[in-house]
């Protein structure tokens, strides 16, 4: 990553860019790849302190953020604790949503490999109540079709209580 550091109305010392070069390391750590980072140091007529950091992001564009102190060193540091939360928060929902994307197309995929298989329905014959009741207790089905004495067409199947119902 390259990094440049501009210093305005003040003279650039070799401790004030270790300085800025520690900030800018310290940020690598979130593996956003960073193109580019531009640090300017102001020294207004008041004496204060303005510090930018900007920095180029692939995919995301241009992080920019400002910070003003009496002092420089703390200037610097503020205005790194708020591209750290910054660039955090970037990198927590790039890493998030792609984790849920992929779940979301394995899901898709899973979707499509569902197949129906067709079954014979065996419902000529009509039985009682209970004897559809036996013979749903001996096939073991989530749930079975009949026609009961009327002609009428009935299902049986087992409740989340543990009873069986009947429609």
């Amino acid at each position: 990553m390259n990094t440049t550091v501009v210093g305005r109305n003040l003279e650039l010392t070799e401790a004030i860019k270790n300085h800025v070069r520690k900030v800018v390391d310290e940020v690598e750590k979130y593996n956003l790849g960073i193109l580019h980072s531009v640090v300017t140091i102001e020294k207004d007529k008041r004496d204060f302190f303005n510090v930018e950091i900007i920095m180029n992001i692939p995919e995301k564009g241009t992080a920019v953020v400002h910070s003003r102190d009496k002092d420089m060193y703390a200037a610097l540091d503020f205005a790194k604790d708020k591209l750290e939360k910054l660039l955090r928060r970037y990198h927590d929902r790039i890493t998030d949503h792609y984790v849920n994307k992929d779940r979301f197309e394995e899901l898709l995929v899973g979707e499509e490999e569902d197949e129906i298989i067709e079954m014979p329905l065996d419902i000529e014959k009509p039985l009682s109540i209970e004897e559809a009741k036996e013979e749903y207790k001996k096939s073991g089905l989530y749930f079975m079709v009949f026609r009961d004495m009327e002609g009428e067409k009935r299902v049986i199947y087992r409740r989340k209580d543990g009873k069986l119902g009947l429609y």
